[in-house]
């Protein structure tokens, strides 16, 4: 077991993260004058997803929680999995590998549902991401240049892009896997909509939080060990999860500041403080809005310059109201919305079935969805519009998902 995880970690700190150790070193040596080149190191593309999935194969089985693989060719088929392989989500082997003892292929059923989710998924990004997205890349790229309205506008866009362009992947990434016929976990559940940090996490990037807690937290200690550790296992987690989304320091804060909300949220609880579901939920996103702008930035004094337009209101610079960030306000609204009502929902039956041939479903591992369907007129003519409004409404240019850099 250790010297796979040793080989895994090697090799994604090799890859991932020897520039940025080069680069930090640099920092020191250069007060010397001295400095060691860049390798500039070719990034394998998803490496920290399939790492960690790999990981998980190699400690579940240690644990006897899982049998090992009985050929190369099932456990090969587990890291390579190409629907999840770039972007996840975070498979563990646990979940995949039973799957493959039972061959179930596409069927009726798995095609629908399974487009459902990628015509959703393909949806959030093009309708979305992708024409937020310049918005964002300006004002990160020169925030200076911008006043503070068009810095909170810039917050605001990248906020719903990087939302919409993960989990649409994810979405796309549960699709395909239906279709072809293996489930996978559901890895976004409404996030913006969380009363506090802790529940944020419960919902972004489901199987990452998962997994940071399963082989990193609990091995840690956990809560086990009293407050003090608690809070130190709590940090120590966000600050490797902020780590494994990129090799920067500004990847650091973030996962810094997280850890020290978790922590925060955790007092508060301790000391019996309570907040109406309403205002943590404004706070949260706040919070998470501006927790994005270290990550988003290239560099700290990017991250200082948008701090301070944001906290400058009449500060002068150039300014415009980007319709595409009001609608993609209103899509992102609308569709957290909408996830209330199928959470609500019951599975099968309604007017909605009868008319346009949309059913709710559950399922254990992916959650609840929502299905499109051709058997009647309605359904038949509303499948059709969202697909015309995907290809027609969508951006010509699509760049390339955010997630793939990790």
């Amino acid at each position: 077991m250790v010297f796979s995880i040793v080989t895994n970690l090697g090799c994604l700190a090799y890859f991932k993260y020897t520039d940025f150790f080069v680069h930090s070193l640099n920092g020191v040596l250069g007060s010397y004058g001295r400095s060691i080149p860049l390798l500039h190191v070719f990034l394998p593309a998803g490496i920290s997803f399939y790492t960690f999935k790999s990981m998980s194969y190699t400690i579940d089985v240690y644990r006897r929680e899982l049998r090992p693989c009985r050929t190369l060719i099932e456990y090969a088929m587990f890291v390579s999995f190409f629907p999840d392989l770039i972007a996840g989500p975070i498979v563990r082997a646990s979940v995949f590998l039973p799957q493959l003892d039972t061959i179930i292929g596409p069927t009726r059923t798995r095609l629908r549902d399974g487009g459902s989710l990628f015509l959703v998924g393909l949806g959030k990004k093009l309708l979305v991401a992708d024409q937020v997205g310049p918005i964002a890349d300006a004002v990160f790229q020169n925030p200076a240049a911008w006043s503070c309205g068009m810095a909170w506008t810039g917050l605001i866009a990248y906020t719903l892009q990087i939302y919409c362009d993960f989990s649409g992947y994810s979405d796309m990434a549960l699709g395909t896997a239906r279709m072809l016929g293996y489930d996978l976990p559901e890895n976004f559940r409404m996030p913006y909509l969380s009363g506090n940090v802790s529940e944020f996490w419960q919902r972004w990037h489901i199987t990452l939080s998962q997994w940071l807690r399963d082989y990193v937290y609990i091995p840690l200690g956990g809560n086990r060990k009293g407050p003090p550790r608690t809070y130190v296992n709590l940090l120590l987690t966000m600050l490797l999860g902020g780590l494994w989304h990129g090799a920067g320091w500004n990847f650091v804060l973030w996962g810094a500041l997280h850890g020290a909300a978790l922590c925060i949220h955790r007092g508060w609880r301790a000391l019996g403080f309570h907040m109406p579901r309403l205002a943590g939920q404004c706070l949260t996103l706040l919070f998470v809005a501006l927790a994005w702008v270290p990550f988003r930035a290239v560099d700290a004094a990017t991250t200082r310059s948008m701090l301070a337009r944001l906290v400058s209101p009449g500060s002068g610079g150039n300014h415009w109201i980007p319709v595409t960030v009001l609608a993609g306000l209103v899509l992102v609204a609308g569709g957290h919305l909408a996830g209330l009502w199928i959470d609500r929902a019951r599975e099968t039956g309604g007017v909605m079935q009868r008319l346009f041939d949309i059913q709710v479903k559950k399922h254990p591992l992916s959650g609840r969805q929502l299905v499109f369907g051709l058997g009647t007129v309605g359904g038949a003519f509303l499948t059709t519009s969202v697909v015309l409004i995907v290809a027609l409404f969508g951006s010509v240019d699509s760049s390339p998902f955010i997630y793939f850099r990790f």
